[in-house]
């Protein structure tokens, strides 16, 4: 008996006959209910970190412009609506966030009482390695007047920064941010930080009071 689930396919040139699930055959977007906004809409609501446009549009099989035009509709939609979470682009993607509205809210949910916040270190170090990036783990020891060891293995294995290289002169490793950061900041780059780099020393400044510290 043949299963109405799936497809028999011959490959061409080798006579070999391939069963094939129905589920995994190519669809029209179109002809579920929304059409292709309410598709683009489903998989936002399952992705775990920002998706491209032209992710969607080769997992959907229709056009890059159609899916920029969903998403202006969505977005449009959600703010129309007053909805408690809208589509944003961060970090070259699209998701789906709640409202800054509702932060008090969702912090008090999720929260309750007990933050799982980074501490003043790890804020401070995060904000040199940000303004000053790539830069070495010396260097902003340097800033901050205390080993960073700790607190570098701690971003790092939170994802907020990333290796970047070595020193050419110091072979030192060189850290800067990652994609996860601009997405946890709400930002789509890193010319969208606040302008707080004037007051951090430049580069070679850093290295002075590094080489000093070591004297």
């Amino acid at each position: 008996m043949t299963d109405p689930s799936v497809t028999t396919t011959e490959l061409p040139d080798e006579g070999v006959v391939e069963e094939v699930p129905q589920d995994q055959l190519a669809f029209d977007v179109d002809q579920f209910p929304g059409g292709r906004t309410s598709a683009i809409e489903a998989v936002l609501m399952v992705v775990d970190e920002p998706v491209t446009e032209l992710a969607l549009a080769s997992a959907l099989e229709i056009p890059v412009p159609d899916v920029e035009a969903a998403l202006a509709e969505l977005q449009e939609g959600y703010a129309a609506q007053q909805r408690g979470f809208t589509l944003r682009q961060v970090g070259g993607g699209w998701r789906i966030y709640s409202r800054p509205d509702f932060a008090p809210v969702v912090g008090k949910f999720i929260l309750d009482g007990q933050q799982a916040r980074l501490t003043q270190a790890s804020l401070e170090t995060l904000a040199v390695i940000a303004y000053r990036q790539p830069v070495s783990r010396s260097r902003v020891a340097a800033v901050r007047g205390v080993n960073v060891d700790g607190v570098i293995r701690t971003l790092l294995s939170r994802g907020l920064i990333e290796e970047r290289g070595s020193d050419e002169e110091s072979t030192a490793t060189l850290y800067g941010t990652t994609p996860y950061f601009l997405e946890r900041l709400g930002l789509q780059s890193l010319d969208d930080l606040p302008a707080l780099a004037p007051y951090l020393p430049e580069v070679d400044v850093l290295d002075e009071i590094a080489e000093s510290g070591r004297s």
